[in-house]
């Protein structure tokens, strides 16, 4: 476990119930005294988890003087999961379906959501020559299924074993993904992450690529795991050259230990959403960070100072059509 020092899980669990709800942005109170480095789990070079986990953690670092904000590079989703749940992270992203996995329950038993920020969406990316033109075409072929604990990883095995499709997979990361794919060592590689890709959108400035159609992938998905699973598309703006593709897309949540201070989280949760125009800047999924989707992280749990935050901040009713979230009744659209 990550050493903080002797007294810092006494500090954690002693700040429970402390919620101050004046900690807003640019605030200059220590919203935790006693913690002095907050550790923000991201994914792997090449990802839009490094990319806005990396982002996340510098507008964290601004806005709390008084603590330490790192990123450190994981191999995203299950990598990150593991971190938390050993307390060797304090925020971190994650898929929905990975957080709902089974084989993960132990892990994410201490876990809670500071709130939902994207979507990712599912690619499934070949030379623009390839005759691969559906999933069953890549049967039998070197598919990259992304880094070992990744989400790609997890989610590529979550469609081959609902689909019965069986590639020969090759697990390494997004950009190694993108350079062996331009080299030939691989027929075809998988992504799951927010739009663009940082890899896929270099690659396909320098060698013609395309988008297999996971139409019929993606229904058989929906009705097995409903609560993960989205139909979707990823338009035509998105990369050089590669037309819009029908394909599934997963939320994203923010994620953290569920003993750290609610202050920490409330300012955590202020820090994220309000900071939300400035991340959109580096990276286009922010724009997607609001307050009335935030709340909608499924079955994971809010954390209390995330959910304090989320009661000062609701935006005003918009009629009665509105549909209710359980948080805040009639008030809080889901979606």
């Amino acid at each position: 476990m990550r050493s903080t020092g002797p007294s810092r899980r006494v500090v954690l669990l002693g700040a429970l119930g402390a919620l101050t709800t004046t900690v807003v942005s640019g605030c200059t109170k220590d919203p935790a005294p006693g913690i002095d480095r907050i550790v923000v789990a991201t994914g792997p070079p090449g990802a839009v988890y490094r990319e806005i986990g990396g982002a996340i953690a510098r507008l964290l670092d601004q806005r709390l003087p008084d603590q330490r904000v790192d990123s450190v590079e994981t191999g995203a989703s299950h990598d990150n999961l593991i971190l938390l749940g050993a307390g060797d992270a304090d925020l971190g992203l994650a898929n929905l379906d990975s957080i709902l996995a089974t084989d993960i329950a132990t892990e994410a038993s201490s876990i809670q959501a500071v709130g939902r920020l994207y979507d990712s969406f599912v690619h499934l990316v070949v030379p623009a020559d390839s005759p691969v033109r559906s999933l069953a075409d890549i049967e039998g072929l070197r598919v990259s299924v992304g880094a070992v604990n990744s989400g790609t990883e997890f989610t590529a095995r979550q469609i081959m074993e609902v689909t019965g499709v069986r590639p020969v997979p090759v697990r390494i990361n997004q950009a190694n993904s993108a350079a062996a794919l331009a080299s030939g060592e691989i027929d075809a590689m998988f992504s799951l992450t927010g739009l663009p890709t940082p890899a896929i959108a270099d690659l396909a400035e320098e060698t013609p690529l395309r988008l297999v159609d996971l139409a019929g992938p993606a229904n058989e998905m929906v009705t097995v795991y409903p609560e993960s699973y989205f139909p979707a598309s990823i338009p035509a703006t998105t990369y050089s050259g590669i037309p819009a593709c029908p394909t599934m897309s997963i939320p994203n949540l923010l994620l953290c230990r569920e003993d750290l201070p609610e202050q920490l989280v409330y300012a955590v949760t202020d820090t994220v959403y309000t900071g939300a125009p400035q991340l959109a800047e580096q990276r286009p999924e922010a724009a997607q960070i609001n307050v009335r989707t935030g709340i909608s992280t499924g079955v994971v749990p809010l954390h209390a100072g995330a959910e304090q935050w989320y009661r000062d901040n609701k935006p005003a009713s918009e009629g009665t059509d509105t549909p209710a979230h359980p948080l805040f009744p009639s008030e809080f659209p889901t979606s």
